[in-house]
């Protein structure tokens, strides 16, 4: 009876085992030659071009995006021509201000962290995550973690990405504790623009 037992409990631990290594998030390194960049995401995503007004005239907004449960993992890219790098600031504070100011508006809260993304050629780079919770009624729905990058182009020109994630359903408004978790980060960690 002991060594039935014995069985039972070693195949329980064994089947609990797989079970756990079994992820729902299938981790994938995806190629972007046409955007410059490569990146890690937890599933096949689905790409999306589309033209932006800015300024008078379109800009080409690609966007690849994959939704695992209650998270939308993205990433944006604009390619701003040599004649055209000037916009780059501009650009980048609309892009911004467009989230923040919904943010504030929905009574939710912008917490900015410095941190770091490495360059194809392994250098680290600055850069600001910039965590966000929306709100509605005075509860948290939505947690985001957002960062814009700027890289230059081989003609002189700009690239400029937004790398995001998008939780819904957040139970919690504590969007930077959420949103640092190993599987959040090793999102973030892998963008790598060439």
């Amino acid at each position: 009876m002991f060594k039935s037992a014995l069985k039972v409990c070693v195949f329980l631990a064994v089947f609990s085992f797989l079970v756990a290594c079994s992820p729902k998030l299938n981790w994938r390194t995806v190629q972007s030659p046409e955007q410059r960049y490569s990146a890690l995401f937890p599933g096949k995503p689905d790409k999306l071009d589309r033209l932006i007004p800015y300024q008078a005239q379109e800009l080409k907004q690609t966007l690849e995006a994959v939704k695992i449960d209650d998270d939308i993992y993205s990433i944006s890219s604009i390619q701003l021509p040599v004649n055209q790098s000037g916009m780059t600031k501009k650009m980048i504070e609309q892009l911004q201000g467009n989230l923040l100011d919904r943010a504030k508006v929905s009574g939710g809260n912008v917490l900015i962290e410095e941190g770091a993304y490495q360059a194809s050629d392994s250098r680290r780079i600055p850069v600001k995550d910039y965590f966000i919770t929306l709100s509605s009624n005075g509860k948290t729905k939505q947690s985001m973690r957002v960062r814009w990058i700027v890289r230059l182009d081989k003609d002189g020109g700009n690239w400029i990405y937004q790398v995001s994630i998008l939780h819904v359903n957040a139970e919690t408004g504590d969007a930077k504790t959420l949103l640092s978790k190993e599987e959040f980060a090793n999102f973030f960690n892998e963008f790598r623009p060439e």
